[in-house]
């Protein structure tokens, strides 16, 4: 009996009605929409499938792959072998303590602007409309627009790799530059308090309605991609670089610098994991060559 197998007995003795997967394909969990299958995939529909899914795989020592909304991730085409456990969007509730919201790793961004907004709480307007999830946004500091979630993250809890929950404040996280204590991805997120101010509920939605429409006329958001595909380079800007090389519409199979914006790479229909790999080398080589920087991807790739 696999490890997989020991894993799967135990969950569906100790958590009957948790939904289980095998084979699931991960391109259905990507916002690249590519990716083979995952070997297993768990979908908690609260905190404590979520804990107990991470501590059966924990005591088979196994290292799940925790996944939110798949916004910044790339899944080799062949799949990955591995104990997935899938956050989006159903580990995600919102409490209130005045200023001070705590939700679930699996809730969107936007959806916790939106619950701020409700509540007339300023601070987290920039998070609109990153694809991503709460959980997501932790590991990689996810920011936008002068925003970054550093900014406004008071308090994590996460299960450390010896499976004991933590609860760490936002100063003890380590965050930087789309990188947190986080990133290595030995730590799973369960969830997160976000530290707001009192603000004019109208200036807020106004705020928020702005970045969007920023958002959809300068970003192809009509064609699947996981956003930036590049970090931006000290003292550069990713896409300028890019757009400068004359690398817009540049393709590989169904992988192409988008001609909207340059520092999206878009899946046009029937890209593969390989394709979009490949451009991501085209890109980095020919920005290396031209102007001597090196581009460094945002996305993960898992394989």
């Amino acid at each position: 009996m696999t490890k997989l197998d020991q894993i799967e007995n135990r969950l569906r003795r100790e958590f009957p009605n948790l939904e289980l997967r095998r084979g699931e394909p991960m391109s259905r969990h990507t916002t690249f929409r590519v990716g083979g299958p995952a070997a297993m995939m768990v979908l908690p529909g609260d905190e404590e499938e979520l804990l107990g899914a991470a501590q059966a795989a924990l005591d088979e020592g196994v290292t799940p792959l925790l996944v939110g909304n798949g916004s910044n991730l790339l899944v080799a085409d062949r799949g990955v072998d591995a104990f997935v456990i899938k956050t989006a969007p159903r580990v995600s509730r919102v409490e209130a303590d005045g200023t001070t919201l705590y939700a679930g790793a699996g809730i969107s961004l936007a959806q916790l602007a939106a619950q701020a907004a409700k509540r007339s709480l300023t601070g987290l307007e920039f998070a609109h409309g990153i694809p991503g999830s709460l959980g997501g946004g932790v590991v990689m500091n996810a920011g936008a627009y002068g925003g970054e979630m550093c900014q406004v993250i008071c308090l994590v809890r996460a299960v450390d790799a010896q499976g004991r929950v933590r609860e760490l404040t936002g100063q003890n996280c380590a965050f930087s530059y789309r990188h947190s204590l986080f990133s290595q991805g030995d730590w799973l997120i369960l969830g997160a308090a976000v530290g707001l101010s009192p603000g004019d509920p109208q200036a807020i939605r106004a705020r928020m309605e702005d970045l969007m429409g920023r958002r959809k006329e300068k970003q192809p958001l009509e064609y699947p991609s996981a956003g930036s595909t590049f970090k931006r380079p000290q003292g550069h800007f990713a896409a300028a670089l890019i757009e400068q090389c004359g690398l817009k519409g540049l393709r590989v199979g169904g992988a192409q610098v988008s001609e909207k914006h340059a520092g999206f790479i878009i899946n046009t229909g029937g890209a593969t994991c390989r394709d979009i790999l490949a451009l991501i080398d085209q890109v980095r080589e020919r920005v290396l060559r031209e102007t001597g920087v090196e581009l460094e991807p945002e996305v993960k790739y898992v394989k």
